[in-house]
């Protein structure tokens, strides 16, 4: 389509505002009835020698910058910056091995890339499937059953474990 050298002026000055290509393609359709793909926009500014990259970057310092994180203090004794260092927890802190259970079925259930069976620290059980969209079911015997925050995170472990053992 061919537009109008007043169009073609009216593009390129969206652009230097900071419009964006559906911006471009939305305005060409609501102020001069032109109705284009976002593909023939994109050809649109091509042929009109207008770089979109090079708009948004004119418009760059218009946005704050994101803040940048803190560094990280450095612990070494040689670089002691008179900070305290970050305590160490003894091996008698450590928790110890969780006591969640988790089993993979030899036999994957239907609609599952694998699945298997769960027992949580408290004892309850549940079966459990990743689907093909890499989502984890939980289906617990106990309907109204939520295991402890502490058991999710043992059993995402576990299965982690369990499912590079098997070459996953």
């Amino acid at each position: 389509m061919q537009l109008t050298d007043q169009q073609k002026q009216a593009v390129s000055q969206w652009l230097n505002a900071g419009a964006g290509l559906s911006d471009v393609q939305k305005r060409l359709d609501s102020e001069f009835g032109v109705k284009m793909t976002y593909m023939d926009v994109r050809f649109l500014l091509i042929d009109l020698g207008l770089n979109l990259s090079q708009q948004k970057e004119k418009a760059a310092p218009k946005t704050t910058p994101a803040p940048t994180p803190p560094p990280i203090p450095d612990d070494s004794p040689e670089e002691n910056t008179g900070e305290e260092p970050v305590p160490v927890l003894e091996p008698e802190t450590l928790p110890g091995p969780s006591k969640v259970k988790v089993e993979v079925d030899r036999l994957t259930r239907p609609g599952t890339i694998v699945s298997g069976n769960v027992t949580f620290s408290d004892g309850n059980k549940a079966q459990w499937a990743l689907d093909q969209m890499g989502r984890l079911a939980l289906m617990p015997e106990v309907k109204t059953y939520r295991p402890p925050a502490s058991d999710i995170q043992a059993f995402q472990q576990a299965i982690h474990s369990e499912l590079q053992k098997m070459g996953y």
